[in-house]
């Protein structure tokens, strides 16, 4: 059986359940074949899923499927339209030891600082140095690359919190909740159809293997 939970990743959590202290063990009581999609870096925050769906984990972590993935960066000083521009258009950051352009993006200035749970601990401020946020969706994840990307344009990142994939956000949460979600639900809001998960997962499978195809699930 197919299970899929939604965390809100508290900082200073590992995205893995072995080695340190501070991992997902910490957090919920998980089925033991359930496994995070991708990471959060421990000094990040926000969504995260977990699952045992095989199929839904390749097209997710796949680079040839970008999804939008939403992240809200609490950044030194006040990006001005030309840092927001660079953003969009792509900056170079290095990621492996080489250097990468990243893809196009979308990036906006927020008015005002986003309804967020508390950090804990907080941010260090300086008050000489005003800090700003930034909505940053991007169809890529390379290692640290918000971080890296915000300090491409001189505004280091100071927090992050990953919003959203797609449609699924931690609207709502708590630091820490854990909410189990139903297949249908997830896959609709990660638009992803039944027919087109299959037929991509399986397109992007270059050994000749094929990931075990999820059975669909009925709802409630």
């Amino acid at each position: 059986m197919f299970r899929y939970f939604v965390l809100y990743k508290p900082f200073g959590i590992l995205s893995q359940f072995s080695g340190e202290a501070h991992t997902l063990k910490v957090v919920g009581d998980f089925p033991k074949d359930v496994y995070p999609v991708g990471r959060l870096d421990k000094d990040s925050e926000g969504l995260l899923l977990l699952t045992n769906d095989k199929v839904l984990n390749h097209y997710l972590l796949n680079p040839q499927f970008g999804h939008q993935r939403t992240y809200l960066a609490q950044v030194e000083g006040v990006p001005d339209a030309e840092a927001l521009r660079a953003l969009e258009r792509g900056v170079p950051i290095k990621v492996d030891g080489k250097m990468y352009h990243t893809k196009p993006a979308t990036a906006r200035l927020k008015k005002n600082a986003p309804l967020l749970p508390e950090r804990d601990p907080p941010i260090r401020y300086r008050k000489t140095v005003p800090d700003s946020w930034v909505e940053l969706s991007l169809i890529e994840g390379k290692n640290r690359q918000v971080r890296k990307m915000t300090a491409a344009v001189d505004h280091p990142t100071l927090r992050l919190v990953r919003w959203s994939m797609e449609g699924l956000d931690i609207g709502g949460f708590k630091v820490g909740e854990v909410r189990e979600m139903e297949q249908d639900e997830i896959y609709r809001l990660l638009k992803v159809g039944l027919s087109k998960l299959k037929a991509k997962a399986h397109m992007g499978k270059g050994d000749g293997k094929r990931p075990p195809f999820p059975k669909r699930r009925k709802g409630r």
